[in-house]
């Protein structure tokens, strides 16, 4: 019996590696289905090749290595799942491979950093500022302080490291573009980077604004972790081994702003959309899609369930969700006939029992997504004097998913909130754990009500 071949380039009608001009920070299942995938389909494909670096953990760089960073998309329709060979990741990395990183960085060929590291990479305090107390940011810029080639591992360190080695090499100006579900990312990433930069070497601010763009974007894809079964279909149907291929749903949307001053992939003519402004898609997409997921999250996994299509097909879910949506709908400022369309959309989404996307997963960094995906909505009905009981819905699942029901807390940032949400009975320690989130949320004595009430209804 033959053995099935491990992917590589070096199979027949594999593309071959595109030189690398984008640099890519944190590897994962949502980069390869998303932007990796978007570049792959540019017609311009073949001048813009991928370096992509995993986050702490080399997991995918020992998987997609030895596949020369080829891997295949499953795209699972209602009907049944296609698949993609995707080449446009050139090189894959293991985050601790700083002299490569930096060597990319010096190339005047490289035209573009972009990342997703999740909300909680980005490594703010307050007013979305650089928390420089924090001890991994200490340590990263006493590094770069003594040699500012020394390895670090916050990501705005990992971009000053780069934007040193760029300046050092006189290699030019170049355009980092966040891809992660944060409010005006661009700006956000813009604030960290200049402020560590200030911290390290105050010269490298002037440099930045002369040199570097801080592009914006809106990203949308629901894309679950690779399965072992993910595999073996994969080698049944393809007739290769791949280590990491990444299941997806059909949709896909891509929404950038940005100058890019070294160039970019023709990205819109694989479906993203350029625009002045990002800033209407985001809301929409970040409390719509975003905010019902969180929920979800936590209510539905308190509930027994265990993916997005389980939860959402719970009529109790489905009418929270909802409630929410309305609530977000109001103070969005969009069309309603668009939001109406986008919102009968979602629910197609969700309800694909074959996109098995997990509520754990999702549940992920609560402390970090709730500020954005939430908190908008509910300030503003209360603001107009509502109560709004869908956000206190999903304040009262994250609660609940404190004190150990649901999900299990894999959340690095939730140490305050978890110590607040387990110090007593549930009505009694519910102020505590809403002013983690926000100062003195806990004091509106209205909206406690309303999460205590909510964190009874989930659980009947």
């Amino acid at each position: 019996m033959t053995a099935t071949p491990r992917l590589s380039r070096s199979l027949p009608d594999t593309p071959a590696a595109a030189p690398v001009r984008i640099v890519h920070l944190g590897v994962g299942n949502f980069h390869r289905a998303h932007q990796a995938w978007y570049t792959h389909h540019a017609p311009d494909a073949a001048e813009w090749g991928i370096a992509a670096f995993t986050g702490r953990r080399p997991d995918q760089a020992e998987a997609l290595s030895p596949q020369d960073g080829l891997y295949t998309l499953v795209v699972r329709g209602r009907e049944g799942d296609s698949y993609e060979l995707v080449g446009s990741l050139s090189a894959v990395h293991a985050a601790s491979e700083q002299d490569a990183y930096l060597g990319y960085l010096a190339d005047p060929e490289l035209a573009i950093v972009t990342m997703t590291v999740t909300e909680h990479g980005y490594v703010r305090g307050e007013g979305d500022h650089l928390d420089a107390r924090r001890p991994e940011v200490l340590a990263d810029v006493s590094a770069l302080r003594e040699d500012p080639r020394s390895p670090v591992t916050t990501m705005p360190a990992k971009l000053v490291a780069g934007l040193l080695a760029r300046r050092a090499a006189g290699a030019g100006p170049l355009t980092i573009l966040s891809c992660d579900n944060l409010p005006e990312n661009g700006s956000v990433t813009r604030t960290l980077v200049t402020e560590l930069a200030a911290l390290v070497d105050e010269s490298l601010v002037d440099w930045t604004d002369a040199n570097v763009d801080f592009a914006t974007s809106m990203v949308d894809r629901i894309t679950p972790a690779t399965t072992t079964d993910d595999r073996a279909h994969v080698a049944a149907e393809r007739g290769y081994d791949d280590a990491s291929p990444v299941p997806t749903e059909p949709f896909s949307e891509w929404v950038i702003s940005g100058a890019f001053p070294a160039g970019r992939p023709r990205w819109e003519d694989a479906g993203a959309k350029v625009v002045d402004d990002v800033a209407p898609h985001e809301r929409r997409k970040l409390w719509l899609l975003n905010g019902s997921h969180s929920q979800l999250a936590y209510v539905g996994s308190v509930r027994g369930h265990t993916t997005i299509d389980q939860a959402i097909a719970d009529p109790s879910c489905l009418a929270w969700v909802e409630q929410f949506w309305d609530e977000a709908q109001a103070n969005l400022g969009l069309p309603v006939d668009d939001v109406s369309a986008y919102r009968a959309a979602l629910l197609d989404r969700y309800r694909n029992e074959r996109v098995r996307h997990l509520l754990a997963q999702i549940a992920n960094d609560g402390s970090q997504k709730l500020p954005v995906r939430t908190l908008p909505t509910l300030n503003a009905e209360r603001a107009a004097g509502r109560i709004p009981v869908g956000a206190a819905t999903t304040l009262a699942g994250w609660v609940l998913h404190l004190r150990g029901v649901g999900a299990p807390v894999k959340d690095p940032g939730a140490g305050p909130a978890q110590d607040a949400a387990n110090a007593g009975e549930l009505a009694d320690v519910v102020p505590a754990v809403l002013n983690t989130l926000q100062a003195d949320l806990g004091a509106d004595a209205d909206l406690v009500a309303a999460v205590v009430a909510q964190a009874a209804a989930i659980q009947e």
